[in-house]
């Protein structure tokens, strides 16, 4: 299998494996679901501990913090108001609140970059079942379910309304991407050995960009440890040199060990001859 290392920046990234007969457009697309859900459960695990402390959201025309409101907000058993006043206050039951904290914590790890570090490939089988844990433990906390415009559940049933958020750049088009390996653009309707070679184990870094958006940014040339490493190096290097211009002490010279008639004089007998005052 081919370990594919998708990264748009040492935050976004992960691993992914298909085959080196893969065609570009199949790959690209699988890559680009596999991002999207990343992003997808990220959004989820941000809106869901919002809900699970502050209860479902309200309407988008009556937002507004509770003790300003003109109507009196309906306070339920567990109301802990939301201090942006984006949603009720009326959370579910605390204990039934950490399932759904601890659910979306599980399915953040499994979509977290630190998988690349694990050597853990990500396919959209195993994210789409972090997913559906999420919207298990929301329907235990919340039977009745979350009303439509609650982003919670626009992130489950798959149609939140990213424009005009801090979200907006998250997901990628799956019909349009482009796929970029060493700089170059992967051309759709070819397979991925015509640039990957035809060997089955390898690994390459590969990178999605929007349709349009020209080249991304090329891999630096050596990773952020080693810079820190060498940094440190010539900082050190730099240091002992300015030590070294900075100790011009000659004291030296009137030592034994710097006269260069010392051995003479040792032969001689004549040493440390002293004239009377």
């Amino acid at each position: 299998m081919v370990l594919l290392h998708m990264k748009r920046s040492d935050l976004d990234q992960f691993l992914f494996e298909t085959t080196i007969n893969s065609t570009v457009e199949e790959t690209t697309r699988q890559l680009a679901d596999v991002h999207n859900l990343r992003h997808r459960i990220e959004r989820l695990k941000a809106e869901g501990e919002e809900l699970a402390k502050y209860g479902p959201a309200k309407r988008p025309d009556q937002q507004g913090i509770d003790q300003y409101q003109e109507t009196p907000v309906e306070k339920g058993p567990h109301y802990n108001m939301d201090p942006t006043g984006r949603r009720t206050g009326n959370a579910c039951d605390p204990e039934v609140a950490k399932v759904l904290v601890r659910t979306l914590e599980e399915a953040a790890a499994v979509a977290h970059k630190s998988q690349v570090e694990r050597k853990v490939p990500l396919t959209a089988r195993a994210l789409q079942e972090a997913v559906d844990n999420v919207r298990g433990a929301v329907m235990i906390c919340y039977p009745a379910g979350l009303p439509e415009w609650d982003p919670v559940r626009q992130g489950l049933e798959g149609r939140e309304e990213l424009a005009g958020t801090s979200y907006a750049a998250d997901d990628l088009p799956v019909e349009t991407a482009t796929l970029w390996f060493a700089g170059k653009q992967m051309q759709p309707e070819k397979r991925l050995s015509e640039y990957l070679g035809r060997h089955e184990k390898t690994r390459a870094v590969v990178k999605l960009q929007k349709k349009g958006q020209g080249a991304p940014a090329r891999e630096p040339v050596v990773d952020q440890d080693t810079q820190k490493a060498m940094m440190a190096w010539y900082y050190k290097k730099q240091e002992e040199q300015k030590q070294l211009a900075e100790d011009e002490d000659d004291s030296y010279t009137n030592s034994s060990w710097a006269n260069p008639k010392s051995l003479k004089a040792h032969f001689s007998g004549v040493q440390s001859v002293r004239l009377p005052k």
